[in-house]
């Protein structure tokens, strides 16, 4: 039975019908009724219009008991399985008479009452099987007591029931719009837009209705409850109630649990042997796999952090704010697109390749070397930011690394092995670099670089012609290139940042620009420290340095760009 289908007994109601009042009952002898183990063991009272949470164990059914004293009430019981289907029956038994046959008004013996409950079966009203929110709905149900039994035969289980006397004036779930159905109005490699027709109860009703979005990769869901017993499905015996949470406040002592005779004894036992800590620490821990975004009255969403080419169902569910009552939307799904193939770019064996990657992109490089081979060397310089390397000997990881400047890696070899190199740029930006395999031995193609790359300059040296600045060596001989140019006092810093390019050598320079060269060196790293004096400079002027170190076959890497003003009086 459907939803709307609640809407439809209401509209068929006599307009002229006021509002049901809650029937009367002689709540004292009910209460001592159901008190009687024997009689109602393991049983619930239903409270009239509120929504109430129970747990199954497997093959143990529960029954739940309600009164009726008024004949042609408005009934409405509606059953919310959540993580496992239901079998539950509605069925109407005569209740007790409360006065004796002598009609002393003296109630009848507690064993009369009971044996007559007992010996009559009661008339079915109503029966289902699934997982499917079903409801049972009659506007004008006669007096009696009414019993709801549920059972679960898969595993133990939560689900939700709800049963009201005023159906026509509660309305505590957001009603559905003509058409339910969630829509994927836009599918990309990583994200997929949803939308869907709002509920008439915001705007009809004026009730607080915001809507909760759920994704996932292995089924739609038709309730809340069950989207939250999949989160919290961590042990599912550490979801069993414990004595004191989640009762009804009808029933304290047996919400929920059986009797220590009854074979689910040794469950109950875990039950109650966790802390209330530990339960409330495992219901909240979620699956990695299953998303659930509340995102307030939009009727529009889209998910985004998706991986391509992969199968997701999307539910999309209103919920009263008020009651914290929901409806499911009949949800949808979708694939997403697939990732762009990758083309492999082709490493020669001792020849520098240069690699442009996109932000939050990557490469994909093979090196596959022509003989076989004892070893195989990668140099890597980053001209901007880090970038990731991965590096895989067919299939197997050999290396992941982050680089940032110059770095030299060398691994065992293998006799006709093929590498694949994973490239990742940057978060912040576009990268680039250049990169050289081979299998041969030979010099480093880049020049060795000291962990600090950084050009200092001398205040108190500076003149309104000159300035002097010092950098850092290395234990290897290299040469050394100083260059200038003029640059404006507002120099912003993202011009400065497109002058970090350390792959961008002296050639790209102009030749007034260049100051000197030199070749220094130092085996004590301590003393491996050069300075050199500018001059002819003009006065209150600024000043771009660079210093590019000079490597074999010509590849350079420029140190940290310096900025630096002469005096304007002196």
């Amino acid at each position: 039975m459907l939803l709307s289908h609640w809407y439809i007994v209401l509209v068929l109601l006599p307009v002229c019908l006021k509002s049901q009042k809650l029937p009367t009952r002689d709540e004292e002898l009910f209460q001592m009724q159901i008190k009687d183990k024997a009689l109602f063991h393991d049983s619930s009272v239903i409270p009239d219009g509120a929504e109430i949470s129970g747990y199954l164990f497997r093959d143990n059914p529960k029954r739940y008991f309600f009164v009726v004293e008024e004949d042609n009430t408005p009934l409405s019981v509606i059953v919310t399985p959540c993580d496992a289907p239901l079998e539950w029956k509605l069925t109407l038994q005569e209740l007790p008479e409360e006065a004796s046959g002598e009609g002393s008004g003296e109630p009848e013996p507690l064993e009369q009452q009971k044996q007559q409950i007992l010996n009559e079966e009661g008339t079915e009203l109503f029966s289902y099987k699934g997982n499917d929110v079903e409801y049972f709905v009659s506007t004008n149900s006669p007096s009696g007591l009414y019993q709801l039994e549920l059972i679960s035969t898969e595993k133990d289980t939560h689900f939700k029931v709800y049963a009201t006397t005023t159906p026509e004036s509660d309305q505590p779930y957001p009603e559905l719009p003509y058409d339910p159905r969630v829509d994927v109005t836009s599918l990309g490699r990583t994200t997929v837009t949803l939308a869907w027709k709002p509920t008439p109860t915001s705007s009809i009703l004026k009730q607080p209705i915001q809507y909760c979005v759920v994704i996932n990769k292995e089924h739609n869901f038709k309730s809340i409850c069950a989207v939250e017993a999949k989160i919290n499905a961590d042990d599912a015996f550490m979801m069993a109630p414990k004595p004191g949470l989640d009762f009804s406040p009808f029933d304290f002592a047996h919400f929920g649990f059986s009797s220590e005779n009854d074979a689910s004894k040794d469950r109950n036992f875990m039950s109650k042997t966790l802390s209330t800590k530990l339960v409330r620490q495992m219901t909240t821990k979620p699956k990695d796999d299953l998303q659930k975004v509340c995102i307030g009255n939009k009727n529009i969403f889209t998910v985004s952090d998706l991986k391509p080419d992969t199968q997701y169902y999307f539910d999309v569910f209103a919920v009263n704010s008020a009651t914290n009552m929901s409806t499911a939307y009949v949800g949808t799904f979708a694939r997403t697109k697939e990732e762009a193939k990758q083309k492999t770019v082709e490493l020669k064996d001792g020849k520098v390749t240069d690699v442009f990657i996109k932000r939050k992109g990557a490469k994909f490089l093979r090196f596959a070397p022509v003989s076989s081979h004892q070893k195989v060397t990668f140099s890597v310089h980053s001209c901007l930011d880090a970038i990731q390397i991965q590096v895989r000997r067919d299939g197997k990881l050999l290396l992941s690394q982050s680089v940032e400047g110059v770095r030299q890696f060398q691994l065992r070899g293998k006799p006709k092995a093929k590498y694949l190199i994973r490239l990742k740029g940057s978060k912040k930006g576009a990268s680039m670099l250049k990169i050289l395999a081979t299998s041969k031995f030979n010099k480093q193609p880049f020049p060795s670089l000291p962990e600090d790359t950084r050009i200092k300059a001398f205040d108190k040296l500076r003149t309104c012609s000159s300035v002097t600045i010092a950098w850092l060596g290395t234990q290897e001989r290299n040469k050394y290139c100083v260059y200038k140019k003029e640059v404006d006092d507002d120099y912003s810093e993202e011009q400065k940042k497109r002058e970090q390019n350390q792959c961008l050598g002296p050639d790209t320079r102009k030749k007034s620009e260049k100051v000197l060269c030199k070749h220094f060196y130092s085996q004590n790293l301590h003393k491996a420290v050069t300075t050199e004096t500018i001059k002819g400079l003009e006065a209150g002027k600024s000043y771009m340095l660079d210093v590019y170190v000079m490597g074999h076959g010509g590849h350079s890497v420029k140190y940290q760009s310096k900025v630096i003003k002469t005096r304007k009086f002196c």
